[in-house]
């Protein structure tokens, strides 16, 4: 055993027509953490979760999920894992407690210790548990799909963009659950296009680019890697030609709004005034933003690409 709930050592997979998804991806993900998975479409997230999942095959490489090794103990190593997919996929004349009492035989849990209605309780679809699932709107689909992957009580969690498509309230219930869970000390595992999410949410944070890791580290570690910050300046009237020196990434956003992006090391807030001032252009009003995760993405998305 170890303090690895997922482990995974130069993972490879190339598809027919040579297609490489993931090239030697190692990985670590720590027991009883919120780890972010984070990359563009394409980039091998999916593949990563699927071969995981044991419904791809690697080329190469391995990987362990709670310290099985999914070639050497596929049955231990699937126990262990509960995957959210992206697509809703249940039958949809099954009711909710009808799904998760068909999943929960799948995995072999006797009845005497299954935890349906405490799982839709959960997922706050106690009151849907005897309606057909087709009924059920987009957030209580998704919700049911969380409780789906929770039936066999695996100690990591998957959630791959389990929040598309759902409304604020939803979400908001959504995170409440997850942060429980983990408290309680399931391993999450998220994968998410919100990256004020992911930057809510996680303790660790990788991100995935060409089938290759990229970044790898504390979030709060990424979050301090970005050294952009960005000022906004509401002008007094229509703005014109922008003052020399102010570079590429002074940005009009529209007649009376700019946007300065700068690195905080090598200027400051006050001379960027200074020289809009000296321009003749008048200040109504200034805010300033830290860069945030979004930021260090796309940085580090581009320079991989």
């Amino acid at each position: 055993m170890t303090n690895s709930a997922i482990s995974i050592v130069d993972l490879e997979k190339t598809y027919a027509g040579g297609k490489r998804a993931l090239d030697k991806v190692s990985l670590e993900i720590p027991r009883g953490s919120i780890f972010g998975l984070l990359g563009p479409n394409g980039a091998g997230k999916s593949t990563m979760i699927n071969i995981l999942a044991g419904l791809v095959r690697k080329s190469g490489g391995s990987a362990n999920i709670w310290g099985f090794d999914i070639d050497q103990h596929p049955r231990n190593a699937k126990a262990s894992i509960g995957i959210v997919p992206q697509e809703i996929l249940f039958d949809a004349f099954f009711t909710p407690f009808e799904t998760l009492e068909l999943q929960a035989g799948l995995y072999g849990v006797p009845k005497s210790k299954r935890r349906t209605m405490e799982l839709l309780r959960a997922v706050r679809l106690d009151d849907k548990a005897h309606a057909y699932s087709r009924t059920l709107s987009g957030g209580m689909k998704r919700r049911l799909l969380v409780a789906k992957a929770l039936v066999h009580t695996p100690p990591v969690l998957v959630l791959d963009e389990p929040t598309a498509g759902v409304d604020i309230e939803l979400r908001a219930q959504l995170w409440e659950y997850v942060r429980e869970l983990n408290a309680g000390g399931t391993t999450v595992v998220l994968t998410t296009h919100y990256l004020e999410e992911a930057e809510a949410l996680c303790d660790r944070i990788a991100i995935v680019n060409g089938g290759q890791i990229v970044a790898n580290d504390l979030t709060s570690t990424l979050l301090a890697t970005a050294q952009d910050k960005i000022l906004i300046v509401t002008t007094d009237a229509d703005l014109g030609p922008l003052p020399a020196g102010l570079g590429e990434r002074a940005v009009a956003k529209n007649a009376r709004t700019l946007s300065i992006t700068y690195d905080k090391r090598e200027a400051q807030a006050g001379d960027i005034l200074h020289k809009l001032t000296e321009a003749g252009i008048g200040i109504v009003d200034v805010s300033t933003r830290e860069a945030d995760l979004e930021d260090v993405f796309l940085k580090l998305t581009r320079q991989a690409a």
